[in-house]
């Protein structure tokens, strides 16, 4: 899929994947040993109340979940410039099953690279309960179709 199969509206599914405590755990040791990712008796003090997966984690989880449905469906993805704007809703818990969608809302044809364009998307995150945990709006930079 190239830059001229995208339009604005296009919707696309990244599907789920369920959050352990052993991952949890393991992301806030390696990159953010906030007490309360990392403890019960401590993450009991705060208005989480338990455990709370980072929200750095839950971003690197539909990350995987994008890139996964992206390569198999042969998306021409040539990186990112970067997120416009990433928001947590509510805390992601271990036990969680979180889900990823994502809408086309713009397109932008490059002037100074006219092998690639820009593709921004508004991405929404909901755990098994369909409550919104995450959105971001991730900006892409899509190959175009090669001229024959």
């Amino acid at each position: 899929m190239f830059f001229e199969d995208v339009a604005v509206g296009d919707t696309v599914e990244y599907g789920s994947v369920e959050v352990s405590r052993e991952e949890v755990l393991e992301f806030a040791r390696r990159y953010d040993p906030q007490p309360f990712h990392l403890s019960d008796d401590a993450a009991a003090m705060t208005p989480f109340g338990k455990i709370a997966a980072s929200g750095w984690h839950t971003a690197a989880m539909v990350m995987r979940l994008m890139v996964d449905k992206l390569i198999s469906e042969g998306f021409a993805t040539l990186g990112s410039p970067g997120v416009e704007g990433i928001e947590w809703h509510k805390p992601v818990f271990p036990g969680d099953t979180i889900s990823a969608r994502s809408g086309v809302v713009e397109k932008i044809e490059s002037r100074s690279k006219p092998f690639m364009g820009i593709v921004k998307s508004e991405v929404t995150v909901t755990n098994q309960d369909g409550d919104i945990v995450m959105t971001s709006r991730p900006i892409m930079m899509v190959a175009r179709k090669p001229s024959a």
